[in-house]
């Protein structure tokens, strides 16, 4: 592993380092979407059904990888302000700590949901036979849980290290192995016919243990870990004094994805499987944006804990402008291109109309998307989380519902999509004024300080 130096995001051209961080993790994220994508296109061949399964099945797996996404939120806000303040062992106890936790926490989530999986299912609107699927789809999903809780805190702790490339070849690395075993564990080879829907997710578990190995490796030989449990509890205190309120600000991400895909629900299978489709085909563009506010965290992080106050808030401004202008660019193209991808992966023209409806409308709020991802990062980052928390309490409970119900109700299913839209809209521009707030004014003490030195 690369020498870990406190000054790695602290000095330099802050656009390049960012560029650099985002363009490996962009690499990363884009091919785990892809192979989700992939996935899509794969189970949309077996059917209808299938596919809605895999729409119901969707917001239980972002549930439960946002969980995981929180404490590795944690994880590298406290760990690379101590890499910025130059304390790299007690970054490296830390690390080690919250890796160990990891795996433990994806055990408790498996016992608690597994066994509630198909009252779940039944109540987001899932008919018997869909119902049967996603429930067995998710049950073998969750034995590769831990293997990928453990990457995603792995990756997150690397780049808050300073490895910048390294978490996006091994993210790739697990993508392609899950689209390489996919196709003969879902429709079968010489012979063997195959495992259906199951057969995806156990191509997802077969990369997610091959993956774990090779972390386990690289941790091994770059001596990343300090295997001691001293001060174990203090290092989940203080990470998770970050992690919880990431997690739960994580969560209700997927649980206004629950609450929408129930609503749909109500228009039928075949609008869950058009809207699924639909969404994992603008996921790949939106990974672009999310790939940025995780590269922002680690950067805003050690220059937090550097005292580099003017550099916290020239990358969050620069961060910003590109969100926005990716987020027009992609509407665009989408708005353009659509009818070509979705013919494209689906045969069931009633399954490509209600994907249409969604990509002509839906896209339109990824730029504020981006704004409010940076936002959470941001203030995460600097060990204060009780803003994103309340920001996207706020969001689902304020706005998104109120609005997509009330969307719903005037316009039909595109009231739905509109609802999220201005909901997405009214948060990104309350957390960018919030987190200016904060960081304004020891800015402009640094600048005043830089003149006077």
């Amino acid at each position: 592993m690369q020498q870990i130096d406190a000054a790695t995001y602290t000095q330099g051209p802050v656009g390049p380092h960012l560029v650099k961080m985002t363009g490996f993790m962009v690499f990363g994220m884009v091919a785990i979407m892809a192979a989700n994508l992939i996935e899509t296109v794969y189970i949309s061949f077996l059917g209808t059904q299938e596919l809605a399964a895999l729409g119901f099945s969707f917001p239980i797996i972002m549930l439960i990888q946002s969980t995981a996404m929180g404490l590795s939120v944690g994880a590298s806000s406290v760990v690379s302000r101590k890499i910025g303040e130059g304390k790299h062992d007690l970054g490296r106890l830390v690390a080690t700590h919250c890796l160990l936790f990891s795996l433990l926490l994806s055990l408790v989530l498996i016992i608690v949901v597994s066994p509630n999986l198909a009252g779940i299912f039944e109540l987001l609107g899932a008919q018997e036979n869909v119902r049967n699927l996603a429930t067995s789809y998710v049950d073998l999903w969750f034995i590769g849980l831990p293997f990928f809780a453990f990457a995603m805190v792995g990756s997150s702790l690397m780049r808050a290290m300073g490895d910048i490339a390294r978490p996006g070849y091994l993210m790739a690395l697990a993508a392609l192995l899950q689209i390489v075993f996919a196709p003969a564990l879902i429709f079968g080879v010489n012979g063997f016919s195959g495992f259906g829907l199951a057969g995806a997710a156990l191509a997802f578990v077969i990369a997610r243990v091959i993956g774990f190995a090779v972390y386990i490796y690289l941790f091994y030989k770059d001596k990343f870990l300090i295997l001691s449990t001293k001060s174990f509890y203090a290092s989940l205190k203080e990470v998770l004094g970050v992690g919880l309120p990431a997690i739960a600000a994580n969560i209700i991400g997927p649980v206004t994805m629950t609450f929408v895909t129930k609503i749909v629900s109500t228009y039928g299978s075949v609008a869950v499987a058009g809207f699924t489709l639909a969404s994992r085909i603008e996921t790949m563009f939106a990974m672009v944006l999310w790939s940025l506010s995780m590269s922002l965290a680690p950067f805003i992080g050690q220059n937090w804990g550097a005292g580099a106050f003017s550099r916290v808030k020239y990358s969050f401004s620069l961060a910003n402008r590109f969100s926005f202008a990716w987020g027009i660019a992609a509407y665009v193209f989408l708005m353009v291109c659509s009818p070509f991808f979705l013919e494209m992966v689906s045969e069931d023209a009633a399954v490509v109309a209600v994907a249409l409806q969604y990509m002509m409308i839906a896209p339109l709020g990824m730029a504020v998307m981006g704004i409010g991802s940076n936002v959470g990062s941001s203030f995460n980052a600097l060990g204060k989380p009780i803003p994103p928390l309340l920001i996207s309490s706020c969001q689902t409970l304020l706005l998104t519902v109120p609005l997509s119900l009330l969307g719903n109700n005037l316009f039909g299913l595109p009231g739905i999509f509109l609802g999220g839209i201005l909901s997405m809209f009214i948060t990104a521009i309350v957390g960018w004024c919030w987190f200016n707030s904060v960081i304004n004014p020891k800015a402009r003490a640094d600048r005043a300080l830089a003149k006077t030195t």
